[in-house]
């Protein structure tokens, strides 16, 4: 389960908006509880650029320097990367087999919101689960807003 608070996902709701008809993408930082079978809780959003020029419609990517920057400062105030946020403009809010490949983060949460006509749509998240790059896979995964 992924808990984010209304403000953090109405957040990164808006950047997905802001960016049509190109993704968004972002990280999400807080920690996992370890206590109740692992949900994720995030604390803070960190907008990313998009640095895919040749097609930034339908891909991104999170420039390293950047996502090495933003664990740093998270890491500084006691939170952890525990998911990743993109939008999927004038498509569904559902993982594609690119947003499979290019995931890497295993027991991290990727958060999609589809983006229609520039105007936020339905948001889902998904756990990528496995041991490694032969067995992942993205599981549904429910998001609470707390």
């Amino acid at each position: 389960m992924l808990k984010i608070s209304a403000q953090d996902l109405d957040s990164l709701r808006r950047h997905g908006e802001e960016t049509y008809p190109h993704e968004c993408c972002g990280v999400l930082l807080g920690r996992v509880n370890d206590d109740d079978d692992g949900t994720r809780v995030v604390t803070t959003t960190a907008r990313c650029g998009n640095t895919r020029t040749d097609s930034a419609h339908n891909r991104y990517n999170i420039d390293p320097k950047e996502l090495v920057r933003i664990q740093r400062e998270g890491r500084e105030r006691g939170e952890d990367i525990v998911g990743f946020y993109h939008s999927h403009p004038d498509h569904p809010a559902q993982w594609s087999s690119t947003d499979l490949a290019e995931a890497h983060w295993f027991g991290c949460s990727y958060v999609i919101t589809s983006v229609e006509k520039g105007k936020a749509a339905m948001t889902n998240s998904f756990e990528l689960a496995g041991s490694d790059e032969a067995d992942k896979r993205l599981l549904d995964e429910k998001i609470k807003v707390i």
